[in-house]
């Protein structure tokens, strides 16, 4: 089956305000919803005492329980913030008008079991977790805890992403489709380089100067990898720049590192091959969901070229979003992303040729 890539080549909306603004949604249960899961056992053998996940729903389950859409959680990010932020809501990304959404809280974000949250394993005692643990316990959550044995699909932003790619594999038979967006199936050396980078910042500034001065820490280094060159050259000027730089920390000082870095930890060891030997092939055919898997061809943080080889594997649909945002062009191709989304949910979606110019080589 060929492989075809839809690029959209329209102007991008450029300021990160644009979503900020969306975010004044009505959630259908306004406060964050906990599950306690007892004492879950990791994959690496430990065990996460007294685990607990957090989640928001929105919109209205039908009868069949047919209409739900799972979506984990970012780097990071909470189901909080997918409201806040535009992507869940009557109309929006993740239309809560047509489908009942389970935004759910990943380990290590501060609202799930985390480093700051644990009374039994705080801080650096907290266990180390997987991408595979995220999804493991968001489907013992989902089957026995909610009584939902099958969704309709699960759909993901980044780390959101790796988990939804996890899913794929793990639980093939659970979703009828998937929306993997900018995030990929298993890292490349080039981004172990840069969680470790990352993972460094944070282990020892924060060991020695404490959460706040390691966030300051890692910002630069964090926002220099989301935004592409050009669009930070553009943005931001020379003489401007110490106050951008100020702005960016006080928002990376809110996060607390330990979390931060247990979540690094878990992206670092994403793999979804490692269950059937390292072979893709072998993957591949476990799949069964039908998928789209969205990319951006600017961006630093994912590798495209081996999202792409194995969207082709799994005769997924490829869409393209504008790179000129680079890792962030969820936000600024926010209204493209919005309308292939809701085509490829409702079963309208179709690829065309693959286009070449600026962006796709």
């Amino acid at each position: 089956m060929p492989c075809h890539v839809k690029e959209i080549r329209l102007h991008v909306l450029v300021l990160l305000t644009f979503v900020f603004l969306a975010g004044s949604n009505t959630l259908a249960n306004d406060s964050v919803q906990y599950a306690n899961l007892g004492d879950f056992q990791l994959d690496n053998g430990s065990v996460i005492r007294d685990c607990r996940l957090g989640y928001l729903t929105a919109g209205t389950l039908n009868a069949q329980k047919s209409n739900i859409i799972l979506v984990p959680t970012w780097l990071a990010g909470t189901s909080k913030e997918l409201f806040a932020l535009g992507f869940i809501g009557p109309g929006k990304l993740f239309d809560s008008s047509k489908y009942f959404i389970i935004a759910m809280d990943s380990f290590g974000n501060g609202v799930s079991s985390s480093p700051s949250n644990s009374q039994h394993q705080p801080g650096q005692d907290f266990p180390h977790f997987s991408i595979r643990d995220m999804v493991r316990a968001q489907h013992f959550l989902l089957t026995e805890k909610m009584n939902i044995q099958h969704v309709y699909a699960v759909a993901g932003i980044s780390m959101g992403s790796m988990q939804t790619f996890e899913w794929l594999v793990s639980y093939p038979t659970f979703m009828d489709r998937c929306i993997p967006i900018l995030g990929g199936p298993w890292n490349t050396s080039h981004e172990m380089l840069f969680w470790s980078a990352q993972l460094g910042i944070l282990e020892n500034i924060a060991e020695c100067k404490g959460s706040r001065e390691a966030m300051k820490a890692l910002t630069p280094l964090h926002v220099m990898q989301v935004w592409t060159r050009d669009y930070r050259t553009e943005h931001t000027s020379p003489s401007g720049f110490s106050t951008f730089l100020a702005g960016e920390q006080e928002k990376f000082v809110l996060y607390d590192a330990a979390n931060w870095a247990s979540q690094v930890r878990a992206i670092m060891n994403h793999d979804i091959l490692k269950n059937f030997g390292g072979s893709r092939v072998k993957a591949a055919e476990a799949a069964r969901a039908k998928c789209l898997v969205i990319s951006a061809e600017q961006d630093q943080i994912q590798s495209i070229k081996e999202t792409r080889t194995f969207a082709c594997l799994i005769h997924a649909d490829i869409l393209e979003l504008n790179g000129a945002c680079g890792h962030f062009s969820f936000f600024c191709d926010h209204e493209n992303l919005k309308k292939m989304v809701h085509s490829f949910l409702s079963g309208n979606f179709r690829t065309t040729k693959k286009v070449t110019g600026k962006g796709n080589k």
